[in-house]
């Protein structure tokens, strides 16, 4: 009867050897880092090569691209008879590229904006033009219906932007016309993703020239307000700013558009470290609807670039967990039962 009292310390052994081994596969993949994401920031579209002449509209377009396509644009002062080169001021410059690369690339200038635009000078009083937003041209129509347009307007219409700013605030503030493309959608990577979607929220925010033309308050220091946030640079790269500063009202939108005030952001660690995050509905909402099986394991899109504890799987490790738990409490279970028969 003594080999009965022998604790099975050999069990502890085999399930710590069998969780480092399972560790070190699950999480072999290469961490998002910070500096990885700044290099990803400062690639440009400028240093493309596009053919710009597979696009519709490319040649009535390029009259156009002649001057707002560059820094330096030239014509031909009738008054002084002799051409002239100007510098084109920075916030009327479109990139080619990006236009052509951008939702909006079939379209003509003239499509939205006047066509007395073709002649040059352009008459001033062009630029009290009235500017679509997206419900003039996409409300109602049958064709974009799966980008549900009109619940967007109703969440941004409840948005802090949209109640403190009124119409100064439209969509083009976040999404520029000429260069805005679908991203989350359709981009598989995910660091891309948030650089593109972050670089929205910080061209204003950490740009005092464009927060002042909404507001006369001290632009606010992102890194000091966000100095509760532990590891602040991984965050900062590795989730956008909408995670935590947009409600997410509806699962039929992939991007929350109800920005709350600054007192209602997410401060709560385990929104998005849990077994049921709050990313997974909405940055990695795309990718989790695809789960993926490799070496055996069953793991969540999530633990590719970001770190969310409790969204991995294995099996193999909770079959083995399971039997040496339920033969841990037997053996106390039957080593107590043998002492009460022996008193």
């Amino acid at each position: 009867m003594r080999d009965i009292y022998i604790r099975p310390s050999w069990l502890v052994i085999v399930l710590i050897l069998l969780t480092i081994i399972i560790f070190a596969f699950d999480y072999s993949a290469e961490p998002l880092r910070y500096e990885d994401s700044r290099q990803i920031s400062q690639s440009s579209p400028e240093e493309q090569t596009t053919d710009l002449s597979q696009f519709p509209n490319s040649d009535e377009n390029h009259k156009c691209f002649q001057c707002h396509g560059q820094s330096m644009y030239t014509y031909e002062n009738t008054e002084q008879g002799r051409m002239v080169n100007q510098k084109m001021y920075s916030e009327l410059i479109i990139s080619p590229n990006e236009f052509y690369i951008s939702n909006h690339r079939s379209f003509k200038c003239t499509d939205c904006h006047s066509e007395e635009y073709e002649n040059f000078p352009h008459e001033g009083v062009l630029r009290m033009e009235y500017k679509y937003n997206c419900l003039d041209c996409h409300e109602g129509d049958e064709s974009y219906a799966q980008y549900h347009f009109e619940e967007i307007d109703a969440e941004f219409q409840e948005s802090v932007h949209s109640e403190k700013h009124s119409e100064d605030f439209t969509c083009w503030m976040c999404h520029d016309p000429h260069t805005y493309k679908i991203n989350a959608r359709t981009n598989e990577n995910i660091r891309e993703t948030i650089i593109y979607d972050n670089t929205i929220c910080l061209d204003c925010h950490s740009d005092f020239r464009r927060f002042q033309l909404l507001t006369d308050r001290e632009r606010p220091n992102l890194i000091k307000s966000h100095d509760w946030l532990p590891n602040q640079e991984l965050h900062i790269a590795s989730v956008r700013c909408i995670e935590c500063h947009a409600e997410k009202v509806s699962d039929s939108l992939l991007i929350a558009h109800k920005v709350l005030p600054k007192s209602m952001a997410v401060r709560n660690c385990k929104e998005c470290h849990s077994t049921r995050p709050e990313l997974l509905a909405s940055l990695y909402k795309y990718e989790a609807q695809e789960v993926r099986t490799q070496d055996g394991f069953f793991r969540g899109i999530t633990t590719s670039d970001s770190v969310v504890i409790g969204a991995s799987r294995n099996q193999t490790l909770n079959i083995i967990s399971l039997i040496v738990f339920i033969g841990v409490i037997g053996g106390i279970a039957f080593h107590s039962i043998l002492r009460i028969l022996k008193k």
